[in-house]
């Protein structure tokens, strides 16, 4: 009987919270940073942050989670795409919270912070007013809006000049295409999907405060930080420890595949020249592929708000107008016109290495065989068509 009071009071408490009438928290009360490590899914990559507000007293246990998406936003595939997707504060038990990344067999380590019972309360109603369907939404922005950046701005705004976060980091000069990777290494088809996606922007060194969009970098933050020249942590605990798993090595990498595209071409380019011949088939392919992978680019830099992908220059390789010339190339005959074409697409070739070499942006290592092959097959049609005009 006892219990189920105690359960009950618990629950009366929680919706007392939620709906306006504010809790006062114990002495007792302990507000934490809980971080979740990286998990094995492309999505999960980068690890997750969240604040816990636990009042063992009044038998109050909540998590805010800054990470949270509703699948029910009318047009929901076609806002994430465009960048305009809004996230939402999540606020929910934490037992539920633990559970969900338990079975995901991922580490999850709490930073009890070293606060007052008065920054206490502050916190508890900053987060609660936060939460409230009118304040809760934000507009999401994986470098500089995330739900690790979230836990440094609200605390931050709530101890104000009390607060003096940590940016000594072992690691520096980074630049943000250079931290996402450290998070990518079993990741090998999703780390080029990155790098294809993403453009020079990331390649800038990023600053020591920049590097918290990681909560590994939180973690870090929290950790050596200072409030009111006293410790900013006054206890971390390893709440899950992680099973060890055999991580296996894949040899369908890009890298791999793309080697392997990049023989097969070569090989029928020189039968192509053995033979007197051309391979419409082929043309076509590389053509619109290329084409279409540019259009792509193209339409994640100047049709998104996503601030990652501007200035990329993928397109230079993948040019756009290649998926209109690909039908041209089902002809037999081809126009002299298409050798000066075939010339300027070399030069966008040089280009792409020459802006890789100066590191203006950095592509992915696994584009060099199909630069490669591109070269090889554009020396072979103007050769072709050289021949042909003979």
């Amino acid at each position: 009987m006892k219990k189920l009071v105690l359960v009950f009071i618990s629950m009366f408490m929680f919706v007392m919270t939620s709906g306006g009438q504010q809790l006062k928290l114990t002495d007792n009360a302990q507000i934490s940073v809980i971080t979740v490590a990286p998990g094995n899914e492309l999505v999960d990559s980068f690890g997750h942050s969240a604040f816990r507000v636990r009042d063992p007293f009044l038998s109050v246990d909540i998590v805010y989670n800054y990470g949270v998406y509703d699948f029910n936003t009318p047009n929901f595939y076609a806002k994430f795409a465009q960048g305009k997707l809004l996230y939402i504060l999540g606020v929910s038990k934490f037992d539920r919270f633990l559970y969900s990344y338990k079975i995901q067999n991922r580490t999850i380590v709490e930073q009890i912070l070293n606060l007052s019972t008065i920054q206490k309360q502050a916190f508890f109603e900053f987060l609660q007013h936060n939460a409230i369907p009118e304040n809760r939404s934000y507009l999401y922005d994986f470098f500089f809006d995330n739900c690790a950046t979230k836990l440094r701005d609200v605390s931050d705004e709530i101890l104000t000049d009390n607060i003096a976060l940590s940016y000594d980091f072992d690691e520096s000069e980074l630049t943000f295409r250079d931290l996402i990777h450290k998070y990518l290494d079993n990741q090998a088809w999703g780390k080029f999907g990155i790098d294809l996606a993403l453009g020079s922007v990331i390649d800038r060194k990023a600053a020591p405060e920049e590097y918290l969009f990681l909560p590994d970098y939180v973690f870090k933050s929290f950790e050596k930080g200072r409030i009111s020249e006293k410790p900013l942590v006054r206890a971390e605990r390893t709440l899950f420890e992680s099973a060890p798993i055999d991580k296996r090595t894949s040899y369908t990498t890009p890298l791999v595949a793309f080697i392997a595209l990049a023989v097969f071409v070569i090989v029928i380019t020189y039968r192509n020249y053995k033979m007197h011949s051309r391979s419409k088939w082929l043309d076509f392919t590389l053509f619109f592929f290329t084409g279409v992978i540019g259009l792509l680019v193209l339409l994640l830099w100047f049709a998104t708000d996503h601030s990652a992908t501007q200035k990329n220059f993928n397109f230079l390789w993948a040019f756009v107008p290649n998926m209109f010339i690909a039908f041209l190339l089902l002809k037999k005959q081809l126009g002299r016109w298409f050798k000066k074409y075939l010339i300027f697409l070399l030069i966008l070739l040089s280009i792409t290495v020459l802006i890789w070499l100066l590191k203006f942006q950095v592509f992915s290592i696994a584009i060099i065989p199909i630069l490669l092959l591109l070269g090889i097959r554009y020396i072979y049609l103007i050769y072709h068509i050289k021949r042909t005009e003979v």
